[in-house]
């Protein structure tokens, strides 16, 4: 299971949001540059890296600092946020990006995903975020009428290269949140599932590892509070 660090990135500094983006984020007193070294140095195989300015507004907001880190990285980076057009797909993979990730834009133009995978086979990757079992979108305020597995399998058959699933109410920590969606994603899936905003303590890497199918998970804010460390996660994970 390979750990993905997670470098979110707004107006040029590394934060990290709350719900979606309700309420202000979490500001890292870290560049996203030494964010990105640290990682690498620690002995990360991947970067994901997300835009958040242009997950909210769409277009490329950090573009010259994210290709920066990609400039300076020994190792894949796989980039996120407002990707919404198959110009917008090469543009990135252009700039070295070696993976993208369609959110919002693969749920409201599912040909893109289509077009995007023929075009760039194995370096597509689609997100699907999902409150008590639907689909959200845009920074998960909108509720989608489609359910996390209905979707996640018509992205199967696309040709996608994984799938980033996002358990929601995980992510928030809910009382009665549990693991249970993200195996159910990874048993009913052939296609590499990726999970993210289920790690908040070291044991939960440990869980996921065991779950059928979780090929990697994204962290974040567990890496930027220091509640562990990234060899740690990894030593677990391998």
């Amino acid at each position: 299971m390979i750990i993905y660090p997670d470098i979110e990135i707004q107006e040029g500094r590394c934060v990290s949001l709350s719900q979606g983006g309700f309420g202000e984020p979490v500001v890292y007193d870290i560049a996203p540059g030494d964010a990105a070294r640290n990682f690498q140095r620690a002995g990360a195989k991947w970067l994901h890296m997300v835009d958040i300015d242009g997950l909210f507004q769409g277009g490329r907001h950090n573009a010259d600092l994210i290709c920066e880190i990609i400039g300076n990285a020994d190792i894949p980076v796989q980039v996120a946020g407002g990707i919404r057009t198959i110009d917008a797909v090469h543009w990135w993979l252009d700039h070295g990006a070696q993976r993208v990730v369609l959110g919002t834009a693969a749920v409201m133009d599912q040909n893109l995903v289509m077009e995007a995978c023929a075009r760039y086979p194995e370096r597509i990757v689609v997100s699907v975020d999902a409150h008590k079992g639907y689909v959200m979108i845009e920074g998960w305020r909108t509720q989608t009428a489609f359910t996390a597995l209905e979707l996640a399998r018509h992205f199967e058959q696309a040709g996608v290269a994984a799938i980033i699933y996002t358990d929601i109410d995980r992510y928030g920590n809910l009382p009665d949140s549990s693991f249970a969606a993200t195996a159910e994603m990874g048993t009913e899936l052939s296609v590499p599932m990726i999970s993210t905003g289920t790690v908040n303590i070291l044991d939960d890497v440990s869980t996921l590892k065991y779950l059928p199918n979780i090929s990697g998970v994204i962290i974040g804010r567990a890496l930027f509070n220091e509640v562990f460390t990234l060899e740690e996660a990894i030593e677990i994970a391998s």
